[in-house]
């Protein structure tokens, strides 16, 4: 964007982007106008792979300057995932005097109105997109993904979510007209006419709390919600996690400024080791929406206490895939080793128990006992991860100590289908890299209830032994219903079995996969179609995106004049 230019230029320039991210909303087909391939990127003034690696190789080791006010440290909490150091310093705030900066901002950007701030909001996304290769190296460094994956969920997959925010915080504010003249017929004598103005306001300052894993593809949907409802944004990063968020802050208050607005809109809290940044913040009565992805423990303390906010939160969930029959064993079985494998199942969605009936499944190899499925799942995920280079990018690096210490102690859980080994990384010998654990579990005997009812953070995943399918759709359902569920899998030929499968979902409130043997994994979901979470299991609280995780982000405020 040229500095300068104007929100009239924006709306031109953009306008026709928001449109088209209405429409697949409305289709829900796919679509993203964000390139997911390396090559994609190096020209029209976007970053070059080298030029990336260069842009990231330049940060570390300095201070991340900010020019936002309050700023009374500079920590730097960091560590790559790779072994590589970081040592960038952040701006720590003193909130007495960020909060108030960020409130003043305020009626300014209202004034502005849904469609400036929509187009303000989708330049953002415009500058991100040009540094994707950057934002790649920062993702990858700070959560430990392998590149690709970064690159791909950490850029522009992160960019579609953020989109599909803004384009659904758009059609919520201007579901009601600007004005509208009202006259109510009197009989005989005049009718009473009144001039009615109506303004989408912005609650208050809303609270971003980062996590570590996916700092961005978690980060953006309630960042630019928020934003385009008129609301300023407080990011405050996972401390493993800032780079990320950094260079979505800075970009942010650029592109502000640029545009004519207060650059407080948006800005950065980073943390000092052991702080509890976040709990102090989320309490302040200026907080009136946070935003949070991370352990039950927080997510559940931030709904009980932080009464004064509007809180979202994405916590723990213990992902379930049933297994009934299926027509393409093979594919079954490689589409299931890749979605264990990738990102070393340390994704919200990754399957953990895998609900298989004692006495086996039909497919359309033959009958398989439980066993038998139990080893040539293991053998397709050893033959998928059979090449340590190729391993290394489809699991990249454990993303810190209590996810190596978690998958050690889970070995004794159960009998060991797959144990896990560790790999040297080619690139970087510091990484942690270790294949997924699969374990063998019977579902009724308490032990191995107290381990497949408890999310086991990290590649660990349990094969469970049922008495039957109608076994494994009951289990499913208490598993939803008390500890809930990010995703929901299930295999069959059956169309009984898929109806108790589905009816299940349904009424706990869980989404579902079926079937999946090709390229698409029940651990991925794609913007304007899918339905990340459904917001009604203990899981998480609301949905990204839909309608009501950006409506209550504002109110509508009415004026009445007679006509």
């Amino acid at each position: 964007m040229t500095p300068g230019l104007s929100p009239v230029q924006l709306i031109e320039k953009h306008r026709a982007t928001l449109d088209q991210a209405l429409e697949a909303l409305r289709s829900r087909a796919y679509w993203s106008p964000h390139p997911e391939h390396p090559k994609a990127y190096g020209e029209d003034g976007s970053l070059s792979a080298a030029e990336g690696q260069s842009a990231f190789d330049a940060l570390r080791g300095t201070r991340f300057a900010l020019d936002q006010p309050g700023t009374d440290d500079w920590p730097a909490t960091e560590s790559s995932p790779y072994g590589i150091p970081m040592d960038i310093a952040y701006p720590h705030p003193d909130p007495d005097v960020l909060l108030p900066a960020m409130r003043a901002a305020m009626p300014a950007w209202r004034e502005a109105g849904p469609e400036t701030r929509a187009a303000v909001c989708l330049e953002i996304l415009a500058r991100i997109s040009a540094r994707t290769h950057e934002f790649a190296h920062a993702v990858m460094h700070t959560s430990g993904q392998g590149f690709m994956m970064a690159l791909q969920a950490g850029g522009p997959h992160a960019q579609d979510r953020g989109m599909e925010a803004v384009a659904y915080a758009y059609l919520e504010q201007v579901r009601t007209p600007d004005s509208a003249d009202w006259s109510k017929p009197q009989g005989k004598r005049d009718p009473l006419t009144l001039r009615k103005q109506f303004t989408p306001v912005g609650r208050g300052v809303s609270l971003l709390i980062g996590c570590n894993t996916f700092p961005t593809w978690n980060g953006y949907p309630g960042l630019f919600a928020s934003l385009a409802t008129g609301n300023p944004v407080l990011v405050k990063p996972h401390p493993r996690a800032v780079l990320p968020l950094a260079l979505t802050v800075r970009i942010t208050r650029e592109v502000l400024t640029e545009a004519g607005f207060d650059p407080n809109l948006v800005a950065l809290a980073a943390e000092r080791d052991g702080e509890g940044l976040a709990k102090e913040l989320a309490v302040r009565p200026e907080i009136r929406i946070i935003d949070y992805t991370g352990s039950t423990a927080f997510g559940d303390w931030l709904e009980t206490h932080a009464r004064q906010a509007v809180v979202h939160t994405e916590k723990a969930g213990v992902n379930t895939v049933v297994v009934d029959s299926t027509d393409d064993y093979q594919g079954m079985l490689a589409n299931l080793a890749f979605s264990l494998s990738l990102y070393s199942g340390q994704m919200c969605t990754t399957p953990q128990n895998l609900l298989i009936p004692r006495t086996g499944i039909a497919t359309d190899e033959g009958e398989k006992s439980y066993d038998e499925v139990v080893s040539d799942l293991a053998g397709a995920v050893g033959t998928l991860l059979g090449d340590d280079a190729r391993a290394a990018g489809v699991l990249g690096a454990l993303v810190n100590p209590q996810v190596t210490e978690r998958l050690d102690a889970a070995a004794s859980l159960g009998e060991v289908a797959l144990p896990s080994r560790a790999l040297t990384h080619p690139d970087f010998p510091g990484a942690t890299v270790r294949t997924p654990l699969i374990l063998k579990l019977e579902a009724a005997k308490p032990e191995a209830e107290a381990a497949y009812l408890a999310e086991c953070f990290g590649p660990v995943s349990f094969a469970v032994a049922v008495d039957s399918t109608e076994a494994a759709v009951e289990l499913l359902r208490r598993t939803v219903r008390e500890k809930g569920a990010m995703t929901v899998g299930a295999y069959t030929t059956s169309p009984e079995a898929e109806r108790l499968v589905e009816d299940a979902c349904l009424e706990e409130c869980a989404q579902l996969s079926l079937n999946l043997t090709g390229g698409v994994y029940v651990n991925q979901t794609a913007a304007f179609s899918d339905f990340h979470g459904s917001g009604g299991n203990p899981a998480a609280n609301a949905a990204l995106c839909d309608g009501a995780f950006v409506a209550n982000r504002f109110r509508t405020v009415e004026v009445r004049r007679p006509a």
